[in-house]
């Protein structure tokens, strides 16, 4: 059993020491010297190895892992950027070879060169990857990620859903996006003790400096204010040394603050020198004896917050402060007109229990289409009168009835179960259209649909099935399930 594992088992505080795989001697050399202190203040040390952080070509986990002076133990990512399932399975191979069992696997962050209207290109997404996973290797503990870090409602909400499919894909553990709002830390913390099954939640967090807030734009998902960044260069007027300080008191605070919360651990990020860790460790201690209830720790995470002459910090974008329970989306007549427009279209073509979906489905089953000049012509008739309606790309498994009729494949990043954790202000990660999640989030609300957002696991899409017509597998999935059912059972039709 992994030493993660057992100290969650224990319901013990765990730390991650986040680790971004880079060739160079030096970096390797200080996180052998770091995790031969195995803990953290006494909490056991685990070190989680980053994987396509920067680009496609960056040192795998596994290797990084090799590389290392002595086995430690260790959380690899899984990043779903441009990578199919047979990636995944291949990597467990080799996990297996290597004596790990736990990963956490995430869709990933923009890839370097995406560029929408280009080349596609295909996440494995991370409710997906947590399904395969979780059946080919049952016993492994499976982290995934969570950013409630979310100041609109339909992303936010949103996110939510996403998460509880992520329990039910069979997520062990959930590791937050980075982020310094603990308002939002406690947001997710009581969500998590809503469900019927709770797991743990351990955070991400980072010593927060001017320079830091600055390289953190280019980071998708992660929310630091414009009063944030002005107490930030306040503190560096002062000095450079002063500003360092505060940055590792409020990193201490946080630590000790979501400890008291009931978090089952820290992911420590931007720790890369012996010096950084031992001013954390030190000022751990020394502050940790001073609060036993979050009571008597809240004002002193706020005062570490302020400074002189400075406005007051807020952690929430300018005009933007959404929590769960508010209500502040609807769709417009247009887009309720066009689902119900899509729905009624899709029952007349695809129910399979009237007249024409009858006889749609005989004419899309016949062995003509097996022909690879037919089948490519039938293809072609799909793409040009789907893509008009509803921006098809093809995938070859048409998802359209789980996703409200909004086709996932207008997601750059092709993604069906939910958002990335990318968005902002419901703004897509790439920049250039509103989030499609977001666009359904808002529709489910406004047609009393939100289950579908948060029950229907949709797999993922087989990279062999890509660019070809989905309408013969629809109508022959139902013919073959119906022919396996035993009698006296109803068919169960997953898009």
């Amino acid at each position: 059993m992994s030493l993660l594992k057992t100290t969650l088992d224990a319901n013990a505080f765990a730390c991650i020491l986040e680790f971004v795989p880079k060739p160079s001697a030096e970096r390797f050399a200080t996180l052998d010297t770091l995790m031969a202190r195995t803990q953290l203040c006494g909490w056991p040390l685990t070190v989680a190895i980053g994987d396509r952080v920067g680009s496609a070509l960056d040192m795998s986990p596994l290797d990084a892992f090799a590389s290392l002076a002595q086995p430690v133990p260790a959380l690899l990512h899984f990043s779903g950027k441009d990578r199919e399932r047979r990636d995944l399975l291949a990597q467990l191979q080799r996990m297996d070879a290597a004596g790990l069992d736990q990963v956490l696997l995430l869709s990933g962050d923009r890839l370097p060169g995406h560029i929408p209207g280009q080349r596609p290109v295909r996440y494995l997404e991370s409710v997906a990857a947590l399904q395969i996973v979780r059946q080919a290797r049952p016993h492994w503990l499976l982290a995934a990620a969570l950013n409630p870090f979310k100041y609109q409602e339909a992303e936010g909400g949103a996110q939510y859903c996403k998460a509880e499919k992520k329990l039910a894909a069979g997520a062990d553990l959930f590791i937050l996006q980075l982020g310094f709002d603990i308002d939002k830390h406690r947001e997710a913390f009581d969500w998590m003790q809503r469900q019927p099954r709770p797991k743990p939640l351990m955070a991400c967090i980072m010593a927060l400096s001017e320079g830091r807030a600055g390289m953190l734009d280019h980071v998708a998902g992660v929310t630091v204010t414009p009063s944030m960044r002005a107490l930030l260069a306040a503190e560096t007027a002062v000095s450079k040394a002063y500003a360092k300080a505060r940055a590792n008191h409020r990193l201490a605070l946080q630590v000790i603050g979501l400890k008291l919360m009931g978090y089952a651990g820290v992911h420590l990020s931007g720790i890369h020198e012996v010096a950084q860790f031992d001013a954390l460790e030190q000022a751990i201690a020394h502050l940790q004896p001073q609060f036993t209830s979050l009571q008597a720790w809240t004002p002193a995470w706020q005062a570490a917050w302020q400074e002189p002459g400075v406005a007051p910090v807020t952690f929430n974008p300018p005009g933007h402060s959404w929590h769960p329970g508010q209500r502040q989306v609807s769709a417009s007549y247009k887009e309720k007109a066009r689902y119900q427009l899509l729905g009624a279209m899709h029952h007349q073509l695809f129910s399979r229990t009237t007249a024409l979906s009858k006889a749609f489905g005989w004419a899309v089953t016949r062995p003509l289409w097996a022909n690879p000049t037919a089948a490519q012509w039938l293809h072609q008739l799909e793409r040009r009168l789907k893509r008009p309606l509803v921006g098809c790309d093809t995938c070859g498994s048409c998802r359209l009835q789980d996703t409200l009729y909004i086709c996932p494949e207008t997601c750059p990043k092709g993604l069906a179960n939910g958002p990335c954790g990318g968005t902002r202000l419901d703004r897509c990660e790439f920049g250039d259209r509103e989030c499609v999640h977001s666009a359904k989030y808002r529709l489910a609300v406004s047609v009393g649909s939100t289950a579908v957002l948060s029950e229907r696991l949709i797999p993922c899409v087989q990279v062999e099935q890509r660019q070809r017509s989905s309408w013969p597998l629809w109508f022959e999935a139902a013919t073959a399930t119906h022919a396996t059912q035993a009698p006296g059972t109803a068919p169960e039709f997953n898009d």
